[in-house]
């Protein structure tokens, strides 16, 4: 009998510790544009408006309550993989976000310089104990009619874990400055580039797990993001948030933040994107009021300092993982 209950305890033991190793967890991808995270140096680029002595009046005590902000939005995802970022200026702000955060402790940093004229970038950051990273690099693209490139580089990384590799890039595209159809173009520019990119991706495995993020400038319905929905997933859509959107302009929200995947990531493997998992988050303490009109709670209107976050909403996916 003693015997009988012995086998038995082994065998709800060896049951438990084999559920536990091969539980899948449920983690966070997400993408934010923190809207002109500048540190307080002078730097080689145009950042004048961001210094102390600058017209934004960019002091220290401004940059780390915008860096407590920062993290206050990321505490607020359960298990975050992966986030990538825009509008920051360098590695080193990217890296004061991890230092001021007792969540990002074991995160890792993925950034390149580009060629912007106010010096902002794009960047990545994720979790260092469970994705190794393979390789990184950036695309770089001319915009047309101009002799030199001005816009931000596309940022791309491969990591593994296990026996699977994700892919992931980070976008912040042309803006609209100068009108939307007019400054199409450049987008479209970066939208080639991009595509260029992931279908040599996909055309040496069609099951490859790609993800792509960023600030596109561009709605769902226009032409250069609808170059890339042709070949990944939009997993961010109206239905992903309250207000339908992740940036107001004129009192209407649209979506310019997007994150879409490969089929790879949909179907194949440990690692998958969980369909309908887009998230739009707008928490209060990201919103204000204005003119009537519910808005992203920013940091600057003009040169006015409002203390605010960013002019747009976060977005997020849900994995699964190993």
């Amino acid at each position: 009998m003693k015997k009988q209950i012995t086998l038995f305890g082994l065998i709800v033991i060896a049951t438990i510790l084999y559920s536990c190793k091969t539980e899948q967890r449920i983690r966070q991808i997400g993408f934010y544009n923190v809207e002109n995270l500048f540190d307080t140096i002078d730097g080689p680029n145009d950042d004048s408006e961001f210094l102390p002595n600058g017209k934004n009046t960019w002091t220290s005590i401004r940059y780390e309550e915008k860096i407590n902000h920062i993290n206050k939005v990321f505490n607020e995802w359960s298990n975050p993989l992966i986030i990538g970022l825009c509008e920051i200026e360098n590695e080193n702000v990217v890296r004061d976000i991890l230092h001021h955060s007792d969540k990002l402790k074991n995160y890792g940093v993925v950034h390149f310089e580009s060629p912007d004229a106010r010096g902002i970038d794009v960047a990545l950051i994720y979790d260092s104990l469970n994705l190794k990273k393979i390789q990184s690099g950036r695309l770089r693209f001319t915009l047309p009619n101009m002799e030199a490139p001005s816009s931000r580089d596309i940022l791309w990384a491969k990591f593994n874990n296990g026996k699977d590799t994700l892919f992931a890039m980070v976008n912040h595209w042309p803006s609209r400055r100068g009108g939307e159809k007019e400054s199409e173009p450049n987008r479209i520019e970066a939208a080639k580039t991009a595509r260029v990119f992931i279908d040599s991706i996909l055309s040496v495995n069609q099951n490859t797990k790609l993800i792509f993020m960023g600030d596109l400038n561009d709605y769902p319905t226009d032409k250069a993001p609808g170059m890339i929905s042709e070949i990944l997933n939009p997993m961010i859509t109206a239905g992903s948030g309250e207000f339908g959107g992740t940036h107001n302009y004129n009192k209407e929200w649209n979506i310019l933040d997007h994150i879409m995947v490969s089929n790879g990531l949909l179907e194949n493997g440990k690692i998958k994107a969980i369909q309908n998992s887009g998230k739009i988050h707008s928490y209060d303490f990201l919103l204000e009021e204005y003119k009537g009109a519910t808005v992203p709670f920013r940091t600057y209107a003009g040169s006015k300092y409002l203390g605010g976050f960013s002019d747009h909403l976060p977005v997020s996916i849900e994995i699964s993982f190993p």
